[in-house]
């Protein structure tokens, strides 16, 4: 019996540096993006200051506030999170990491208490 090896092997690694994690975007090559301009702004805007780091920490919230689920009449009706409606979803909860992540590592901080 012959022995299955694969036709080729992967000697390359991914690092993925801690200040510069950004989420991948799925886009079409050629596609116009409107929002693109928004998206840079977000997605290159840097926390470098613990007041702004909890700002940013308050005013996004980390679960959508929308999804619940709601008994009625005996059934159980579930609204799902419409905070993946947003076009610039992605970028708010990284930018809420980065904050999340500056006060934690960079000010010691506790941040449970913007953790859900």
């Amino acid at each position: 019996m012959k022995s299955i090896t694969p036709a080729h092997e992967h000697n390359h690694t991914h690092a993925h540096p801690h200040p510069n994690l950004r989420p991948p975007k799925y886009k079409k090559p050629g596609s116009f993006d409107i929002l693109y301009p928004l998206r840079r702004l977000v997605d290159n805007a840097e926390v470098k200051n613990a007041r702004i780091a909890h700002l940013i920490c308050t005013i996004i919230p980390c679960c959508c506030p929308f999804e619940r689920s709601i008994n009625l009449f005996g059934r159980t009706l579930h609204i799902p999170p419409m905070c993946k409606l947003n076009p610039l979803y992605d970028e708010f909860v990284g930018l809420r990491f980065r904050a999340l992540s500056y006060l934690t590592d960079v000010c010691g901080e506790d941040v449970t208490k913007y953790i859900c």
